[in-house]
């Protein structure tokens, strides 16, 4: 594992943060909106707004989209050069999440499988910030097993007609496009007869309903399809019965199970301290045991970042150590947030003025973590059978025509 830059590294670094600090919002400063979907004083509107002229800034100034090609609007740069200038911009009162969908999963999965004309259409788009992505993966009965999907489409000339249902889709009422997966052929080997679209959002027969969550907000929706028609060439990895949508959507959720991992811990932990200091319990030593296990985990996470970049400094592509990401992560973010709440003692239930929203917030979000990106049941299974090598689950037989790797 690799702790330093290289010399190339540390140049691209030092010309990153110049360009943040002249042209990014200042960690702190009253338009400050890097806090996302955790600040309670930042609706949805505004944050995709916020978003939105950010990513421009990043276009127009050479910075969105940096190891895509120079052709679609991106830097031609690596992938280590992406992660270091994320880096940089967490220090700054800016993100783009809004985009993250597009930029981390989308982008990614149609440069790999996707024909030059979907390239040229979708990728320059994203990463200027004009479109925002979602994705319809999950279904009310196909959540951990993700190939027992039953969103069926069927061909009609020139188009395909999709009818079914998906569940938990991430700002599905504020995206124009969504990445889309449908069963093409029922009589298929399930991995084999599944497709991959490329979904406009405003195609009539979708019904997007908002699910109100505890925390308030209504991040995800259930949606419903009834005879929508996606045209042909919307479908991402060629003809269907070839086994490449499956294979891009696992691409697609390698990528999700890195995003969610990536996330800084370090805010997490300068915040419970804070509350701790305020509730004046800072040298109380059960609640100094805690804050020390706190900064252990987010000090794990921060070395599980190292050794992705030194991958990626390698040349190197991720593989099951993205799910020991995302499970590590998701049980950091529950054990702070009890934390925060803990050290509040009745004031912590509460969301008010008198209340850490932060804690709040993070205590009633904390429960998707361990479900987004593939349950953590899921996520250990991976790890164990594809990163220690042990005997796997009992399943189902699989039919000898299922391709290997699928």
């Amino acid at each position: 594992m690799d702790f330093e830059d290289t010399p190339a590294e540390a140049a691209f670094r030092a010309e990153a943060r110049s360009w943040l600090e002249a042209h990014a919002i200042p960690k702190g400063h009253a338009d400050d909106f890097s806090g996302g979907f955790f600040d309670p004083t930042v609706d949805n509107a505004d944050l995709f707004a916020h978003c939105a002229k950010w990513q421009h800034a990043l276009f127009d100034g050479g910075w969105a989209g940096v190891s895509y090609p120079r052709r679609y609007g991106g830097r031609g740069g690596t992938p280590i050069q992406e992660l270091i200038f994320h880096q940089e911009m967490a220090a700054f009162g800016v993100h783009n999440g809004s985009f993250m969908v597009a930029h981390t999963m989308v982008g990614p999965a149609i440069l790999e499988y996707g024909t030059e004309e979907q390239q040229d259409r979708f990728i320059p788009a994203m990463l200027r910030g004009d479109e925002v992505w979602c994705q319809l993966f999950s279904e009310p009965g196909s959540g951990s097993d993700l190939a027992s999907l039953r969103t069926r489409a069927t061909r009609d000339g020139d188009e395909w007609v999709v009818n079914g249902q998906k569940v938990w889709t991430s700002a599905a009422a504020d995206s124009q496009w969504g990445i889309l997966l449908a069963r093409t052929d029922p009589d298929a080997p399930k991995h084999r007869g599944i497709t991959y679209f490329l979904l406009d959002m405003a195609t009539p027969g979708i019904d997007i309903r908002p699910l109100r969550q505890m925390t308030g907000e209504s991040h995800f929706s259930e949606v419903f399809l009834t005879d929508v028609r996606v045209p042909a060439d919307r479908v991402l990895g060629g003809e269907p019965g070839l086994g490449q949508g499956w294979r891009a959507a696992i691409h697609t959720l390698a990528n999700e199970r890195a995003m969610i991992g990536s996330a800084a811990p370090t805010e997490d932990y300068d915040s419970i301290v804070a509350l701790a200091r305020a509730a004046g319990l800072a040298d109380d030593p059960l609640v100094r045991q805690e804050l020390a296990d706190a900064y252990t985990r987010s000090r794990i996470l921060e070395f599980f970042g190292f050794r992705l970049q030194t991958a990626l400094s390698r040349g190197e592509l991720p593989g099951p150590e993205t799910s020991v990401v995302k499970l590590f992560f998701s049980n950091h973010v529950a054990r702070v947030s009890n934390i925060g709440l803990d050290l509040q003692g009745p004031t912590g239930a509460l969301l008010d003025e008198g209340a850490s929203t932060f804690a709040a917030q993070r205590f009633l979000y904390a429960p998707s973590l361990t479900i987004a990106g593939g349950t953590s049941e899921v996520q250990r299974n991976i790890i164990g059978e594809r990163a220690l090598g042990l005997p796997p689950e009992p399943r189902p037989p699989v039919p000898s025509a299922v391709v290997d790797g699928l």
